[in-house]
């Protein structure tokens, strides 16, 4: 069972370091394909936000080191779940990336998490896929994005996984997945696209829940993956695209108050149809990691 703890506030965070492979994309059909970004850029720009969550935040960064064979293991935020002391282990769509679990498993474990598994093998979960860019928790809820990555059975498991809470499953279209067009700007505000998909999906959320959000809607889509943490100071930190990524947008995170913002750049692994979240997973913790 999944304990209760105040939403977005957080102690840890753990991230993968960027290899000389990276470039190298999964595709679905799980073969690799190359994209054309900048490496050095790419790992400046994780250096920045590894600084901001461990500097300006104030969490205990804990990174993981780079695995060339694992060219996708940066997106930690895929490979697992977690709500309280409790981390749930996800099956990605891809076979070839589902070993970038096994170092993430290693991390949470040693935090003390209570660990569960997603196998997909077996009984009414075969052929399960999760991937955790397609899950938003709200403090109150999880919304799980039914994608060309992750399936109904995915979404059963998550619900068995943390059942003091209720899960819902909404379609995502575009081939996108879900924090691609939506994430957590606050307690209670959704931060959300102006796309018609994403206009869509909200739809969707707003007849299955049971609660109110606040709702800010940004023009771009790249706009709609923020960061929202309540830090070991109380404060409240919002990570977000810079002016130079998303220029239209930058002036709505304003009308969040109360909130510190933290300009963020991750224009080269947007080019791998990523986003900010992708590459850390927070943890509320109180127990130091050694």
């Amino acid at each position: 069972m999944a304990n209760m703890c105040p939403y977005g506030q957080f102690t840890h965070a753990v991230v993968r370091g960027i290899s000389e492979n990276f470039g190298k994309v999964v595709g679905d059909n799980g073969e690799n394909k190359d994209v054309s970004v900048d490496l050095a850029k790419a790992q400046r720009q994780f250096g920045c936000l590894t600084g901001a969550l461990r500097q300006k935040v104030g969490l205990q960064l804990i990174e993981i080191p780079p695995d060339p064979e694992l060219p996708m293991s940066w997106k930690v935020e895929d490979v697992a779940v977690i709500h309280g002391d409790t981390a749930l282990i996800t099956r990605p769509f891809s076979q070839q990336r589902r070993s970038e679990a096994e170092a993430v498993r290693k991390v949470l474990a040693e935090l003390n998490l209570t660990i569960e598994e997603m196998d997909g093998t077996a009984g009414d979960s075969e052929g399960a896929t999760l991937e955790g860019s397609d899950i938003l928790f709200t403090g109150k809820e999880f919304f799980v994005g039914i994608s060309s990555h992750t399936n109904i059975k995915g979404a059963k498991k998550l619900a068995d996984t943390f059942r003091d809470f209720s899960v819902s499953t909404v379609p995502v279209c575009g081939g996108v997945r879900l924090k691609n067009i939506c994430s957590m700007g606050g307690a209670n505000t959704i931060i959300i696209s102006n796309s018609d998909g994403a206009k869509k999906t909200l739809r969707m959320m707003e007849q299955l829940t049971d609660h109110h959000y606040e709702v800010l809607t940004v023009p771009e889509q790249s706009a709609a993956n923020c960061i929202y943490i309540n830090g070991p100071s109380k404060k409240d930190f919002l990570l977000h695209r810079p002016v130079e990524e998303c220029p239209d947008s930058v002036a709505a995170f304003q009308k969040l108050q109360d909130c510190t913002f933290l300009p963020t750049a991750c224009s080269e692994i947007a080019k791998l149809e990523a986003s900010l979240s992708s590459l850390c997973l927070l943890v509320n913790k109180k127990h130091k990691y050694f």
